[in-house]
């Protein structure tokens, strides 16, 4: 079972990676029903690219192994990955964390960009 979010954006949440509050790291409206409710416009963009930033950041020199890594795999298990960036275990879930948000990041910037706004629901 997987949790989604959809409306001007959409996709799926990575499983015991993302919680469905992951887009309030980069800033927004929410309110909270059963879903959270996003709402980002044009002036949130230098929250978003703030934390973009962040995201890179925290993913160093692992963003470019993770993006190759997932070039050629479309799943992947922790054994994989610690294989892979040859890093420990403990690592693996905190770089699939900074990695899985600054993918939603990325979107929700280029529906700004597009759109001039951005809206989504995230189920809980």
């Amino acid at each position: 079972m997987g949790r989604y979010y959809s409306g001007d954006i959409e996709g799926k949440f990575w499983f015991a990676v993302q919680n469905s509050g992951d887009a309030s790291f980069f800033g927004g409206q929410e309110s909270e029903p059963s879903y959270l409710q996003y709402y980002f416009n044009e002036d949130d963009l230098v929250d978003v690219n703030a934390g973009l930033m962040t995201c890179k950041k925290e993913l160093g020199d692992f963003k470019k192994k993770l993006d190759k890594f997932f070039e050629k795999n479309a799943g992947y298990s922790d054994e994989m990955l610690v294989k892979e960036l040859e890093i420990r275990e403990e690592k693996v879930k905190d770089l699939l964390k900074w990695y899985a948000r600054l993918e939603l990041g990325e979107k929700i910037k280029k529906c700004i960009v597009e759109n001039k706004e951005c809206s989504f629901d995230a189920e809980l």
